[in-house]
């Protein structure tokens, strides 16, 4: 008699697909009865660094991951959405002094299909699903460690169950999910807050607004928490091409980080800062070594081989940044400023982007620096923005602009526009889920 194969992961996420919503519920009521059935498997977890944010979520997380790593600790990483796969979202600690790595499909299909299981079918969201998924695999497997990423928002955040958190890290707040957390920055601010509990470190990161620290602030004290706020208590800038890093406990000459662009200079502050809040042991040695080994995919990444980047002309370079908003939209503008002056380059622009985000605020960031946008729908969604609606928002913004079928068009267009000039520099970006389509279709996948 022969057994049936074990179905894949991806196999048991797409039947929660068909049987639960993918949106955000104002309660936890929902993952608090579905924890208690899986015995509560969140109070088991390692140490938890808890992060959210508008923008900078994931790259500090992969700065706090390549640091602890680095420092010879065993780290656990949750982050969301994924690219290409599911796997993404479970980065388990290494054993044996082994790094790190994704989920093994056969472990993260068997916690799938039993937190599932316990759900007995009750009505539930495939985050709050998912988010399961994490503690009962984190707490399953030993490590020093955990790393939690909030999905959405923070307060009501299917993440916000962890009691004591040894640091809560807000990064950067701006305008985004407004229909869900409100349309003024402070509102966004509270909710993000709520992952802050009483009396446990907070590490504010680097807030362009006023109004959003001011908000955490204020929230931090009323609950009681030792809090350490980025530009009063620690700093991070460039200074004769190192990252100049100063705290309490002093200054430290260190590399630039590996990921691009000068806002990662501020991400790597408080990616620091957080760890040493969280009070893990890490010196300046680990440090030196997380900042120039850290990789996040997605992220002001450059794709040097592969599939799409044969279609370009030779000599081309092509970026990927999942950035969506306004405030990534002005910090992904700027890292393309700042490679305009080390090395001019005709830019392009290939975008998508779901209905629910601010393409006027987004293009703007790239007016006069942008030599045209092709606008294309995201095949891994059904939210996304008709391709002609978002030209008509790119040329708004001040661009030119034109909708084409998909990314290798957009490529090809390119290609051709740019056969008697400097080789052209490419970004494709505006949504996580077009990256994820331009990563696989390039043959490259995170790991």
């Amino acid at each position: 008699m022969t057994t049936a194969p074990a179905e894949t992961a991806a196999q048991e996420i797409d039947k929660l697909l068909s049987l639960h919503p993918k949106g955000f519920d104002l309660s936890l009521d929902r993952i608090r009865a579905l924890l208690d059935k899986l015995g509560n498997p969140q109070d088991r977890l390692p140490p938890v660094i808890h992060i959210a944010g508008t923008n900078g979520k994931g790259s500090a997380s992969a700065f706090c991951r390549a640091i602890l790593e680095a420092a010879g600790l065993r780290v656990h990483v949750h982050t969301s959405p994924h690219l290409v796969r599911w796997h993404e979202r479970y980065r388990m600690a290494g054993q044996d002094g082994e790094p790190g790595a994704l989920v093994d499909d056969a472990v993260l299909a068997d916690a799938v299909r039993r937190v599932a299981e316990a759900n007995g079918g009750a009505t539930i969201t495939v985050f709050e699903i998912l988010t399961a998924v994490t503690f009962v695999l984190f707490s399953e497997h030993p490590a020093d460690v955990a790393i939690i990423e909030v999905g959405l928002g923070g307060r009501f955040d299917a993440t916000n169950v962890i009691a004591k958190p040894a640091v809560s890290l807000i990064m950067p707040i701006s305008l985004d999910h407004q229909a869900y957390l409100g349309d003024r920055v402070e509102l966004i601010a509270a909710e993000k807050a709520g992952i802050m509990k009483r009396g446990c470190a907070v590490v504010i990161g680097h807030q362009e607004e006023d109004a959003a620290r001011e908000t955490l602030v204020a929230i931090a004290e009323r609950q009681g928490c030792p809090t350490t706020i980025f530009g009063q208590d620690f700093f991070a800038h460039e200074e004769h091409g190192r990252l100049v890093y100063q705290d309490e406990f002093g200054l430290v000459d260190l590399p630039l980080p590996r990921l691009v662009g000068r806002h990662q200079y501020a991400n790597a502050g408080a990616a620091i800062r957080a760890v040493k809040a969280a009070g893990f042991p890490v010196d300046n040695d680990a440090i030196e070594k997380g900042l120039t080994s850290v990789k996040w995919a997605g992220r002001m990444q450059r794709l040097t081989e592969g599939h799409l980047l044969d279609s370009l002309p030779k000599g081309s370079e092509l970026w990927l940044d999942g950035g969506h908003n306004p405030g990534a939209g002005q910090v992904i503008a700027e890292a393309f400023a700042t490679l305009e002056e080390r090395n001019p380059r005709p830019l392009y622009l290939v975008v998508g982007m779901l209905s629910t985000k601010d393409p006027i605020g987004y293009f703007s960031a790239f007016k006069g620096l942008a030599k045209s946008v092709f606008t294309v729908a995201i095949a891994n969604s059904d939210a996304g923005l008709d391709p002609l609606v978002l030209a008509d928002d790119a040329i708004d913004a001040g661009l030119t602009a034109e909708p084409v079928s998909d990314i290798v068009d957009a490529l090809d267009r390119i290609g051709g526009l740019a056969g008697g000039e400097i080789a052209p520099r490419v970004l494709i970006g505006g949504s996580l889920y077009l990256v994820g389509e331009a990563l696989e279709l390039n043959g490259t996948l995170p790991d």
